[in-house]
């Protein structure tokens, strides 16, 4: 007799569905086919044991399985519970009371019979309900994530008996219901911390809500003890919420990993992800040998963190260069590839030189000649033409550091950033994939970051003399672009509309300008002034 259960594939962040085929015929042998890597042919232990355990005999017949479509990879050991659901009912074991083309099943076995948890749940169910499946057998543990789906029945077992019991009619699961909106409109973000914490520092405070409100690129320089991580574990306080198709893709994204935690639902907050400077180039960008998200698609939508910039290893750093500017990365092996987001926002933090007292003002540095450039050197150019702001600071003065006068909270700077999102959404309101200015490409560039001729004559005179490249000229008019978009959010009298498409004034300029501490020509050269420096 031939029986077909349904479970699905996870390719990138999305799935595909992978159809169990068993026929069991007579005869004294077992056969399993359709690409399956060594996880699932081991499958058949598991399954004979799960299945004695919960109170079925193994059919001792020719007994042959296909994973289909047979030119896709199956890996991992999810397949388990729908291979022995197939192979009871084609055995004639089991008699289904329940349309098992009609549902989705996938759980690894234990050898008791317990189902264990799998990753990549909500991408399975999200494909299921895309295939108009009714409905779709999970691991308890995995129940929460794929209820996240609406219009499917969602049901979390714990034992293959109780798969078992329900599809011969013996007993009645109810499905997990989540209302997905109602759920996401109640989370907030909570956090432990607060920029109101923070002691004076209110230049590097303003480049943070610069960057957050333009979703920029952040470079913080200063010497050891200056408050740079501190600083930067506040930033997902002043962030934008997520939008719920941004959840969406989010939690993807981490339970395709493995990442989410057993009975998570949708992820409320943006990531924010901190790996050491020890991390492999495989560990950053994804991939290995059964590819998974790596570091900068897991700080998809959010922030990565990467603290003492210089001292991750050259190979590590420039991997990154591609994923920043296209803001996805393809991870290709002979016979496929895999497309992962990388749509982060990277915030490095480094010392300006190797003893970490270059520009202190109270302490002499004590790094021989050359030092200080060779120090920078390890981060390339191309890199850190990359990065939008580069911000020096300088240690806090006992005054303000004593002082009990409380700074600028947190939500007060992020409704800054939220009313410019809302100038931006509006401004890119018919383009694709185009959220936030730092997303401009030069065509939008051309459109919506215009300067007068004092502005560019302004910027001429700032390029010549930083020596910078056209990258970097590209990166000051989007700085400058989120600096107006700031202000005019700030008077209420303008509405978003014209906000949109306020132009970029001098001082909007003059600002972004002032971001670019590292630019190859002026670094360590203190004489070398802006033109609109005194």
């Amino acid at each position: 007799m031939l029986v077909k259960t349904y479970g699905a594939a996870v390719q990138g962040i999305d799935a595909i569905v992978v159809t169990i085929e068993v026929a069991v015929d007579n005869g004294l042998s077992f056969s399993l086919v359709g690409m399956a890597d060594t996880a699932v042919k081991e499958s058949y232990q598991r399954v004979v044991s799960a299945i004695t355990q919960s109170g079925y005999q193994w059919p001792r017949r020719r007994i042959v399985i296909n994973l289909s479509p047979a030119d896709v990879r199956k890996e991992g050991a999810a397949y388990d519970l729908p291979i022995a659901v197939a192979v009871l009912a084609a055995a004639e074991e089991i008699e289904s009371k329940i349309p098992l083309d009609s549902y989705m099943i996938m759980g690894e076995l234990s050898l008791d019979g317990s189902v264990l948890p799998i990753r990549g749940a909500l991408p399975m169910a999200i494909k299921a309900r895309e295939l108009g499946f009714k409905g779709m057998i999970v691991p308890h543990a995995n129940v929460s994530e794929a209820a996240v789906v609406n219009n499917l029945d969602v049901y979390g077992v714990n034992h293959l008996k109780q798969v078992l019991d329900f599809i011969i009619g013996k007993v009645e699961l109810q499905p997990t219901v989540v209302n997905t909106r109602e759920e996401f409109a109640k989370a907030s973000g909570i956090f432990d911390c607060d920029f109101s914490e923070v002691k004076g520092q209110e230049t590097v405070k303003r480049a943070f809500e610069v960057a957050c409100a333009g979703g920029h690129n952040i470079l913080l320089v200063g010497p050891p003890g200056a408050g740079k991580s501190m600083m930067a574990k506040r930033l997902p306080t002043i962030l934008p919420p997520l939008t719920l198709a941004e959840a969406l893709e989010t939690t993807k994204i981490h339970s395709v990993a493995g990442k989410l935690k057993s009975g998570s639902r949708l992820m409320t907050s943006r990531p924010y992800r901190s790996p050491h400077h020890t991390i492999s180039p495989v560990a950053l960008v994804g991939g290995g040998a059964n590819p998974v998200p790596g570091e900068i698609s897991l700080a998809h939508n959010g922030v990565l963190f990467l603290d003492e910039f210089p001292e991750f290893s050259r190979q590590v750093l420039e991997v990154m260069r591609q994923p920043l500017e296209d803001r996805h990365i393809t991870i290709s092996r002979a016979k496929y590839s895999i497309d992962y987001p990388t749509g982060f926002m990277l915030v490095a933090s480094m010392n300006p030189c190797p003893c970490g007292y270059y520009n202190h003002p109270t302490r002499e540095c004590i790094c021989p000649p050359g030092a200080v450039q060779k120090y920078l050197n390890r981060i390339s150019g191309p890199l850190l033409d990359r990065i939008d702001l580069q911000v020096e600071i300088f240690p806090v003065p006992f005054e303000e550091i004593s002082s009990n006068r409380e700074s600028e909270r947190s939500e007060v700077m992020k409704q800054r950033v939220v009313r410019a999102r809302e100038i931006q959404s509006h401004r890119f309101a018919g383009e694709k994939h185009v959220y936030c200015n730092a997303q401009m490409n030069s065509r939008l560039l051309t459109k919506h970051a215009t300067v007068d001729k004092e502005g560019l004559d302004m910027l001429q005179d700032a390029m010549e003399r930083l020596d910078m490249s056209a990258r970097a000229y590209s990166r000051i008019l989007k700085v400058a672009r989120t600096i107006a978009d700031l202000e005019n959010g700030l008077d209420t009298t303008i509405s978003t509309s014209s906000a949109a498409t306020a132009p970029i004034l001098t001082h909007h300029l003059q600002e972004a300008l002032s971001y670019r501490s590292l630019d190859r020509g002026t670094w360590g050269a203190t004489t070398t002034k802006l033109p609109f420096q005194k």
